[in-house]
């Protein structure tokens, strides 16, 4: 496996941990909808939170989060209303980045964008 492969794997599973030390919970990993993935589908409090998660080892290529293009956030937006139409139960919904900086597997930063787009 390439080695970002293997470095996205690992940041979404430190997300997923640190969402739920938050006390959310994991509805949904690397939920698919056509060719569209949502990393993380949460939930807390009755709001369903997607989750985007970038993982870096370096600012080489600048912040992970500013790797979340237009064009990301447009097929999340069509994967979140897929998701609805299919999960009626929920009412409410937010777009989470996650950011994280790894340094030989140790996490150096993680950042929480709530309401990162809409």
């Amino acid at each position: 496996m390439a080695k970002h492969k293997e470095t996205g794997i690992k940041g979404e599973h430190i997300a997923e941990n640190f969402l739920l030390k938050k006390g959310y919970t994991i509805l949904h990993s690397n939920w698919r909808f056509g060719k569209k993935e949502v990393d993380i589908i949460a939930e807390k409090d009755g709001l369903v939170v997607i989750v985007e998660v970038k993982t870096r080892t370096s600012f080489d290529f600048g912040f992970p989060e500013e790797a979340v293009s237009q064009q990301k956030q447009q097929h999340l937006k069509l994967a979140a209303e897929a998701f609805f139409d299919e999960n009626r139960q929920y009412n409410d919904l937010r777009f989470d980045i996650i950011s994280i900086l790894l340094n030989k597997d140790e996490v150096k930063e993680i950042m929480h964008f709530e309401d990162a787009f809409y």
